[in-house]
């Protein structure tokens, strides 16, 4: 069977064996008929427990509008107009800046900017991006619940009203990306961030896609979105195609609440374990470096038998996504000694792109690992502990070699949007 996975601006293809082929996962939100900027308009004409916009912004002089970077998905040109007619509506002469929550990631391109939100908008409108490092720019706050200090951006602080836009996914260890996620670790400082992604964070039992009841990190983030008063959100979720499937508007909890229950409905899905998966990051721009090709790789590791094979393709146009990410996974000790050494950093000393590194390793200790992948030259892949393929037919017939005749295959294609459940 052909199967065809999103790969940067495009697809690979490859063809499997219907006698290896275990199943086929992927999210069960249909595009509905309407499209995104109705969707949008109608969840905004119909907030979940608030008031509407256009009203929360009648004596707003300062009003910041939090949103994603260049990193996501969420499609700002269908949903930013909208947010910014609702504010002017209620007050026209509203000073508002789009703050772009960058958490650690570098700052947007302009070309990135343009791409993202449209020209006329960008040239319109007052865009800063957060810097994390910067402490001129921040305003310490009370601690969070887990002890982490919590500093964050002046401008969400100081705003009269504060409103995030962002997209619903399951997130690996968030249980879903979107609304308070925007606050932490979107526009909060670098402190914040590295004591909430410490090693304990990512070892907790809790800190998985799908699960918000005794997540740490969800408790930390509904903190922090409380402490700088965020009032109002738009979320949205996507479909395969990355097509706005539902959006919802409202009250920050409730809200995000909503959506991440149509996120459940949509994405978790079940399988017998297979000896191979096949998946992929879902294209760009989540596919745009290697840091965030970890994600697929969580979502694949509770469809594979232990011992099995990973397949991800990414094409990793942005390259490895960090210095410290790669330094990190070449300690030639192999991945059982870099979790030993992540595990006994204390949580202030938490290192740069340490979580990501923490999830990879525990995967590499379990699973052999295979990146299909033009964006990375494959002697810094094999340096890092992963194999790689230039091709899912190369990657698949090394799998097969390494697992024999009989291996099944699931095929999952867009890892970084769905969580799996294993029936084993």
């Amino acid at each position: 069977m052909k199967v065809k996975l999103p790969y940067g601006y495009s697809f690979l293809e490859a063809d499997i064996p219907d006698k290896r082929l275990a199943g086929i996962l992927t999210t069960t939100a249909a595009h509905p008929k309407a499209g995104g900027v109705a969707l949008v308009e109608e969840a905004l004409a119909h907030p979940i427990e608030s008031a509407g916009l256009s009203e929360l912004a009648e004596k707003a002089h300062k009003v910041v509008i939090v949103t994603s970077d260049h990193t996501r998905p969420l499609p700002s040109r269908q949903t930013m107009p909208s947010l910014l007619r609702e504010i002017r509506l209620g007050n026209p002469k509203a000073e508002i800046t789009i703050l772009i929550a960058t958490g650690l990631h570098r700052p947007p391109t302009s070309a990135e900017l343009e791409a993202k939100f449209g020209v006329e908008l960008v040239e319109r409108e007052n865009f800063v991006a957060h810097n994390a490092e910067d402490s001129s720019s921040l305003v310490r706050l009370a601690d969070l619940p887990s002890g982490a200090p919590f500093l964050v951006n002046r401008l969400a602080v100081e705003a009269d009203l504060l409103i995030a836009e962002g997209f619903i996914e399951p997130h690996f260890f968030a249980g879903y990306s979107g609304g308070r996620k925007s606050i932490l670790p979107g526009i909060s400082g670098r402190e914040t961030i590295l004591v909430n992604h410490s090693a304990a964070f990512i070892d907790h039992p809790n800190t998985q896609s799908g699960t918000l009841s005794g997540n740490i990190f969800h408790r930390d983030m509904v903190d922090a979105a409380g402490q700088v008063n965020l009032r109002f959100i738009l979320n949205v979720t996507l479909d395969e195609g990355k097509n706005i499937a539902a959006a919802f508007a409202g009250h920050p909890d409730e809200a995000f609440a909503r959506g991440a229950q149509f996120v459940e409905k949509t994405t978790k899905l079940t399988c017998k374990r297979a000896e191979i998966v096949l998946t992929s990051n879902g294209g760009y721009p989540l596919d745009q470096n290697l840091y965030q090709a970890v994600k697929s790789l969580r979502t694949a590791e509770y469809a594979a038998l232990k011992g099995g094979v990973i397949i991800t393709a990414a094409s990793c146009l942005d390259g490895i996504g960090g210095a410290s990410f790669q330094s990190m996974l070449t300690n030639p000790g192999g991945p059982k000694r870099i979790l030993e050494e992540i595990r006994s950093t204390p949580a202030a000393e938490t290192s740069l792109d340490q979580w990501q590194v923490q999830v990879l390793v525990r995967i590499l200790q379990e699973y052999h690992v295979i990146v299909v992948t033009e964006g990375v030259k494959p002697e810094v892949l094999s340096a890092m502990g992963l194999d790689s393929a230039t091709n899912l037919e190369e990657a698949l017939n090394k799998a097969y070699t390494r697992t024999g005749p009989a291996a099944k295959v699931v095929v999952i294609p867009n890892g970084a949007g769905v969580f799996i459940e294993s029936e084993d």
